[in-house]
């Protein structure tokens, strides 16, 4: 028993550590990974919700699925370890008159069916998750070399515990067993036992004894082995997105065009892809006349288009700050969709990315002059965060239907759910218009923000915020400062276009102290007003006014 539980034990190391180095070097996404990958979109969204208070928030929540993912291949390691020892030292595998390699044809059943059973369950469970490749192999080939990691994988786990458990035991051979049992029957003058020899097809080869040396010898190894994968998940924690991971832009100094080390960031990985420009390439397959692969040079092809658009997450609060705008260079999507001939019964197109993530949008979107396959940002290439070497960008949508390190794009005669619609989101992932205040400084979001700083009465104060509509574009912006009883129009001091945000500023002076309620409301360019009614980011993105309270005081007094 204690050996399999070091068998177990060492071939979990050693497949923890080859499994880092796939990850490391290739890409392949290993199963302390793809699993928690492949369960979260199954989660409802209160599910969802409620496990990022029990663990933090949403970095909490990765690292406690990486962790448990490790855990459990520690777990299993020595479970499975533990009953490749019983099943060698069984009575049934004892008296088998066939071994090979050490181990009982019993063994050797069970071994093969365990390593062929946790690769067939693991490869139908992972499917969707199985084109993921961090370095950007093409999405058919990801799948296949995933299918055929996981192989390798249980394998080297199966024969890692074979050899340890065969290297740290010694026991007699079958032969040796069936003289030793007659020998003791002449030495105990059994004279019916000595004139019977046993016969060797029913002789049982006693249980292995352990070598304690060897055992050693065998848990000095796993253990030295712990330390080149202690460095191996050091260098992927200091790479991960913990650090980056929900980052927003907000504060005062909101310019029109968000600065690309500042454009907030929301990913669902635990460390990003990390795509190589020469092995990426793009697919288009489906309902379509011709399919098309593409790699990065080929989008010189196209008509280069340059665009200004805004991105928001669905997950943005009123007043929060995952929300930025940026100058975008690439190609149209519907150029590259009318060369493949796209059928009339399209429905949709399904985005697949270098991680695996898949988002849908209809076929409107799809082939709207607006929707743009990009590979720069602000004038630079886009930054390994932002989906290098190219993403989508999808105005009038939100920002997860955007889909990063995009790989392959299926047009689908049927709806399909993408990542989070699975968990519930949507089905409207359309932006209500909103408006909402960064200036002066705030605390909170939604109806109950407050400034910062006390307000001096007779003082003026530049208050500042921003409109955004989708692809609607903004009109107008009105500011209150007694809680709606009456509104003034703002000034729109940076328009920008129908697909971005536009900034305002209206210029206000309290003439008496107290405590105020002030929030703006923008219309759209179509001349509809933004909802007023609040509602949360749940399912749909949240809506509603921007109340920011203000205390005034007294004016200084000389």
């Amino acid at each position: 028993m204690i050996v399999g539980v070091l068998a177990g034990a060492v071939a979990a190391i050693v497949t923890a550590l080859v499994m880092a180095l796939s990850r490391s070097w290739f890409g392949i996404m290993p199963p302390p990974e793809s699993v928690p990958d492949r369960v979260a979109p199954l989660l409802d969204i209160d599910t969802f919700f409620s496990m990022f208070g029990t663990y933090g928030g949403y970095n909490g929540l990765k690292q406690f699925g990486i962790m448990s993912g490790l855990r459990g291949l520690f777990t299993v390691g020595i479970i499975v370890g533990v009953a490749y020892a019983l099943v060698i030292e069984s009575r049934c595998s004892r008296r088998s008159p066939r071994w090979f390699l050490g181990a009982s044809r019993p063994a050797w059943i069970f071994i093969i069916g365990a390593v062929l059973a946790v690769w067939i369950g693991f490869v139908i469970f992972l499917w969707p998750v199985l084109p993921a490749n961090f370095i950007g192999l093409p999405y058919s080939t990801s799948r296949i070399v995933s299918i055929a990691a996981l192989l390798i994988w249980y394998v080297l786990f199966a024969g890692t515990v074979m050899l340890v458990y065969r290297t740290t035991t010694s026991r007699l051979a079958r032969s040796q067993a069936v003289t030793a049992a007659d020998a003791s029957a002449v030495d105990t003058n059994d004279t019916k036992n000595a004139t019977t020899a046993t016969p060797a097809s029913t002789a049982v080869a006693p249980i292995a004894r352990p070598l304690s040396r060897r055992g050693l010898l065998n848990a000095a190894v796993g253990a030295a082995l712990v330390y080149p994968l202690y460095e191996l998940m050091k260098d992927f924690y200091y790479d991960a997105t913990f650090f980056y991971d929900g980052t927003v832009y907000s504060g005062t100094g909101i310019q029109p065009i968000t600065p690309t080390d500042e454009f907030y960031t929301v990913t669902k990985n635990v460390v990003d892809p990390d795509v190589d420009r020469d092995l990426w390439e793009l697919e288009v397959r489906g309902a379509i006349d011709n399919d098309i692969t593409m790699s990065f040079g080929d989008l010189d092809a196209y008509e280069q288009i340059d665009q200004e658009s805004t991105l928001m997450c669905i997950s943005n609060r009123i007043g929060a700050g995952l929300f930025s705008n940026a100058n975008w260079r690439g190609i149209r999507m519907r150029d590259v969709l009318e060369s493949a001939g796209v059928h009339d019964d399209a429905y949709e197109v399904k985005l697949s990315g270098a991680d695996a993530f898949v988002d849908t949008f209809g076929m409107d979107y799809a082939l709207d002059e607006n929707t743009l396959l990009v590979y720069q940002i602000n004038g630079e290439p886009l930054p390994r965060i932002h989906g290098y070497p190219v993403r989508v960008i999808v105005p009038g949508l939100y920002g997860e239907k955007n889909v990063k390190w995009i790989t392959r794009i299926d047009v689908i005669t049927e709806d399909v759910e993408g990542f989070y619609e699975q968990q519930g989101w949507g089905p409207d992932f359309v932006p209500p218009t909103r408006s909402d205040i960064f200036a002066p400084r705030t605390a909170g979001a939604g109806q109950s923000a407050i400034f910062r700083e006390e307000i001096r009465a007779g003082s003026q104060v530049e208050i500042r915020g921003r409109a955004f509509a989708a692809d609607r574009g903004i009109r107008s912006v009105e500011v209150t400062t007694d809680d709606g009883a009456t509104w003034e129009p703002a000034e729109i001091y940076y328009p920008g276009t129908d697909l971005t945000w536009s900034l305002w500023r209206y210029i206000w002076t309290p003439e008496e102290p107290g405590e105020y309620r002030v929030y703006s409301r923008a219309v759209d360019g179509t001349g509809t007003p933004q909802p007023s009614e609040p509602r949360g980011i749940i399912p749909q993105g949240a809506r509603g006014y921007n109340i920011v309270t203000a205390t005034v005081v007294e004016p200084l007094t000389l």
